[in-house]
Protein backbone atom coordinates (compact mmCIF):
# COMPACT_ATOMS: atom_id res chain seq x y z
CA UNK A 1 0.00 0.00 0.00
CA UNK A 2 1.48 3.35 -0.94
CA UNK A 3 2.85 5.47 1.94
CA UNK A 4 -0.26 7.77 3.38
CA UNK A 5 -3.20 5.76 1.69
CA UNK A 6 -5.91 4.99 3.86
CA UNK A 7 -6.50 1.29 4.43
CA UNK A 8 -9.78 0.08 3.68
CA UNK A 9 -10.44 -2.25 6.35
CA UNK A 10 -9.20 0.29 8.86
CA UNK A 11 -8.02 -2.37 11.07
CA UNK A 12 -4.23 -1.54 10.73
CA UNK A 13 -3.70 -5.05 9.07
CA UNK A 14 -1.17 -5.77 5.96
CA UNK A 15 -3.10 -5.59 2.81
CA UNK A 16 -3.81 -8.32 0.78
CA UNK A 17 -1.64 -9.01 -2.34
CA UNK A 18 -3.12 -7.11 -5.43
CA UNK A 19 -5.57 -5.05 -3.07
CA UNK A 20 -5.34 -1.30 -4.48
CA UNK A 21 -5.13 1.92 -2.18
CA UNK A 22 -8.08 4.48 -2.45
CA UNK A 23 -6.19 6.51 -4.96
CA UNK A 24 -5.32 3.52 -7.28
CA UNK A 25 -9.15 2.87 -7.31
CA UNK A 26 -9.92 6.54 -8.17
CA UNK A 27 -7.39 6.56 -10.79
CA UNK A 28 -8.81 2.88 -11.94
CA UNK A 29 -12.50 4.18 -12.05
CA UNK A 30 -11.51 7.77 -13.95
CA UNK A 31 -9.63 5.68 -16.72
CA UNK A 32 -12.92 3.66 -16.92
CA UNK A 33 -15.52 6.27 -17.21
CA UNK A 34 -13.16 8.38 -19.40
CA UNK A 35 -13.14 4.52 -22.01
CA UNK A 36 -17.02 4.78 -21.23
CA UNK A 37 -16.84 8.32 -22.43
CA UNK A 38 -15.00 7.30 -25.59
CA UNK A 39 -16.60 4.29 -26.15
CA UNK A 40 -20.58 6.18 -26.35
CA UNK A 41 -18.87 9.39 -28.60
CA UNK A 42 -17.87 6.48 -30.81
CA UNK A 43 -20.91 4.56 -30.59
CA UNK A 44 -22.77 8.27 -31.20
CA UNK A 45 -20.74 8.37 -34.13
CA UNK A 46 -21.44 5.59 -35.85
CA UNK A 47 -25.52 5.61 -35.51
CA UNK A 48 -24.79 9.19 -37.14
CA UNK A 49 -23.16 8.37 -40.04
CA UNK A 50 -25.34 5.09 -40.71
CA UNK A 51 -28.29 7.84 -40.77
CA UNK A 52 -26.10 10.10 -42.88
CA UNK A 53 -25.95 7.41 -45.51
CA UNK A 54 -29.96 6.97 -45.09
CA UNK A 55 -30.43 10.64 -45.76
CA UNK A 56 -28.65 10.96 -48.59
CA UNK A 57 -29.99 8.06 -50.19
CA UNK A 58 -33.50 9.06 -49.32
CA UNK A 59 -32.39 12.72 -50.55
CA UNK A 60 -31.06 11.83 -54.03
CA UNK A 61 -34.59 9.69 -54.44
CA UNK A 62 -36.94 12.44 -53.55
CA UNK A 63 -34.49 14.65 -55.99
CA UNK A 64 -34.81 12.40 -58.80
CA UNK A 65 -38.50 11.88 -58.04
CA UNK A 66 -38.31 15.79 -57.78
CA UNK A 67 -37.21 16.34 -61.57
CA UNK A 68 -39.34 13.24 -62.77
CA UNK A 69 -42.24 15.21 -61.71
CA UNK A 70 -41.58 18.86 -62.51
CA UNK A 71 -40.73 17.08 -65.96
CA UNK A 72 -43.82 15.57 -65.99
CA UNK A 73 -45.91 19.38 -65.66
CA UNK A 74 -45.57 20.62 -69.56
CA UNK A 75 -46.99 17.27 -70.75
CA UNK A 76 -49.80 17.40 -68.08
CA UNK A 77 -50.67 21.19 -69.06
CA UNK A 78 -50.71 20.75 -72.77
CA UNK A 79 -52.77 17.07 -71.94
CA UNK A 80 -55.32 19.54 -69.88
CA UNK A 81 -55.31 22.49 -72.18
CA UNK A 82 -55.93 19.99 -75.41
CA UNK A 83 -58.53 18.42 -73.28
CA UNK A 84 -60.30 21.91 -72.57
CA UNK A 85 -60.30 22.40 -76.52
CA UNK A 86 -62.01 19.09 -77.18
CA UNK A 87 -64.93 20.15 -74.82
CA UNK A 88 -65.33 22.78 -77.06
CA UNK A 89 -63.24 25.91 -75.74
CA UNK A 90 -60.51 27.61 -78.13
CA UNK A 91 -57.06 26.80 -78.02
CA UNK A 92 -56.19 29.78 -76.21
CA UNK A 93 -59.18 29.60 -73.76
CA UNK A 94 -57.94 26.36 -72.76
CA UNK A 95 -53.86 27.20 -72.21
CA UNK A 96 -55.31 30.38 -70.47
CA UNK A 97 -57.31 28.69 -67.86
CA UNK A 98 -54.80 26.12 -67.29
CA UNK A 99 -52.16 28.74 -66.94
CA UNK A 100 -54.89 30.82 -64.34
CA UNK A 101 -55.47 27.34 -62.35
CA UNK A 102 -51.12 27.24 -62.12
CA UNK A 103 -51.34 30.79 -60.51
CA UNK A 104 -53.99 30.00 -58.54
CA UNK A 105 -52.31 26.92 -57.31
CA UNK A 106 -48.90 29.02 -57.01
CA UNK A 107 -50.67 31.83 -54.50
CA UNK A 108 -52.33 29.18 -52.55
CA UNK A 109 -48.80 27.70 -51.89
CA UNK A 110 -47.22 31.32 -51.44
CA UNK A 111 -50.41 31.91 -48.40
CA UNK A 112 -49.03 28.72 -46.92
CA UNK A 113 -45.68 29.43 -47.03
CA UNK A 114 -46.26 32.95 -45.06
CA UNK A 115 -48.38 31.20 -42.68
CA UNK A 116 -45.88 28.90 -41.81
CA UNK A 117 -42.74 31.39 -41.57
CA UNK A 118 -44.80 34.11 -39.35
CA UNK A 119 -44.92 30.88 -36.55
CA UNK A 120 -40.99 30.50 -36.45
CA UNK A 121 -40.12 31.40 -33.53
CA UNK A 122 -36.37 32.03 -32.03
CA UNK A 123 -34.93 28.99 -29.40
CA UNK A 124 -35.89 30.82 -26.14
CA UNK A 125 -34.63 27.60 -24.07
CA UNK A 126 -31.44 26.88 -26.17
CA UNK A 127 -30.45 30.76 -25.42
CA UNK A 128 -31.30 30.88 -21.58
CA UNK A 129 -29.54 27.67 -21.92
CA UNK A 130 -26.29 29.12 -23.37
CA UNK A 131 -26.54 32.32 -21.26
CA UNK A 132 -27.25 30.63 -18.23
CA UNK A 133 -23.65 28.09 -19.32
CA UNK A 134 -21.65 31.45 -20.12
CA UNK A 135 -22.72 32.88 -16.62
CA UNK A 136 -21.34 29.80 -14.69
CA UNK A 137 -18.30 29.24 -16.76
CA UNK A 138 -17.39 32.65 -16.66
CA UNK A 139 -17.41 32.86 -12.51
CA UNK A 140 -15.94 28.97 -12.24
CA UNK A 141 -12.32 29.34 -10.92
CA UNK A 142 -9.90 26.82 -11.46
CA UNK A 143 -8.51 25.06 -8.72
CA UNK A 144 -4.67 24.98 -8.76
CA UNK A 145 -3.08 21.24 -9.23
CA UNK A 146 -1.32 19.75 -5.98
CA UNK A 147 1.98 18.04 -6.44
CA UNK A 148 0.84 15.04 -6.00
CA UNK A 149 -1.49 15.58 -8.92
CA UNK A 150 1.11 16.91 -10.91
CA UNK A 151 4.02 14.05 -10.02
CA UNK A 152 1.13 11.64 -11.10
CA UNK A 153 -0.10 13.21 -14.31
CA UNK A 154 3.98 13.27 -15.19
CA UNK A 155 4.68 9.31 -14.13
CA UNK A 156 6.59 10.03 -11.20
CA UNK A 157 4.69 8.28 -9.02
CA UNK A 158 2.32 4.96 -10.16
Amino acid sequence: MAAGAADPSRTGRPPYEGERSIGELFAAASADLSALVHDEIALAKAEIRADVKRGVSGGVSLTVAGVVALASIPMLSFAAAYGLQALGLTLGWSFLIVGGAYLLLAALLGLLALRSFKKIQKPERTIAGAQATAEVLKNAKPRPATKEEIDRALGRIP
